[in-house]
C-alpha cells in the first residue's frame, strides 16, 4: 500500500496533467493558427468562421444580460439569442418579448456585431435623414428616432442597435427604450 504522501502527489499530478477549462473560442483561434502553419487555408478560414462565431454567440449573451425587466404590470418572455455570422451583414442579437394582461406586447432588440449599426448610425447622425424616418427624439442622453406607430430605434456608441417595437402604445414602449442599461451597453 502507498503512503499518504505519495497518493497526493500522485492526485496532484494527475490534476496538472488534465486539460485547463476548455475556451473554445481560443481553441479554435489555436487550431486556425495550427492549420494555417500547415497550408491548410481551408480549415485555418474554417475554425476562424467558428471562432467569430462564438464570439458572436457570447456577445449575444452579453447583450441579453441587459435586456430591461418587465415593467411593472408586464411579464417577459425569456430572452432569446442569436448569431449570424458574416453571412450578408452577420450580426449577434438578443430580444425579449414583454406582455401585458391587456394582450399588448413590446418586443426589446439589441442588435451588435453587424455592418448595419454603422450603416444605421450614419442616418441617425444626419437629423435630416433621421427626419425622414421618423420623429426625432431623446432617450435619456442618446438619439433616437420614434416612428408613427410609436416603435423606437437607438443606436449606441456606433456600435449597438437597440429597436423597440410591439402592438402596444407608443407610452409603453418609451419606457422600454428608457430602461435599457445604455451605460453598460456603451462600455461593451
Amino acid at each position: 500500500m502507498l503512503p499518504i504522501r505519495v497518493l497526493g502527489t500522485l492526485a496532484v499530478l494527475g490534476l496538472l496533467l488534465l486539460p485547463a477549462s476548455a475556451d473554445d473560442i481560443a481553441d479554435a483561434i489555436e487550431q486556425a493558427r495550427k492549420s494555417y502553419r500547415a497550408g491548410d487555408l481551408t480549415g485555418a478560414k474554417q475554425q476562424l468562421d467558428l471562432a467569430s462565431q462564438l464570439i458572436g454567440q457570447k456577445n449575444a449573451e452579453s447583450f441579453a444580460a441587459l435586456l430591461p425587466a418587465p415593467l411593472s404590470g408586464w411579464k417577459a418572455e425569456k430572452a432569446q439569442t442569436t448569431a449570424i455570422g458574416a453571412v450578408g451583414f452577420g450580426a449577434s442579437v438578443a430580444s425579449r418579448q414583454y406582455t401585458n394582461a391587456a394582450g399588448d406586447h413590446v418586443e426589446v432588440q439589441i442588435t451588435g456585431d453587424s455592418a448595419m449599426v454603422m450603416q444605421i448610425a450614419t442616418l441617425l447622425s444626419n437629423p435630416a435623414i433621421a427626419g425622414a424616418m421618423g420623429k426625432l427624439i431623446r432617450v435619456g442622453n442618446q438619439r433616437a428616432i420614434q416612428d408613427q406607430d410609436g416603435n423606437v430605434r437607438m443606436v449606441i456608441v456606433n456600435k449597438f442597435l437597440v429597436s423597440v417595437e410591439g402592438s402596444a402604445n407608443a407610452a409603453a414602449k418609451m419606457s422600454y427604450a428608457q430602461a435599457i442599461d445604455v451605460a453598460k451597453l456603451s462600455k461593451m
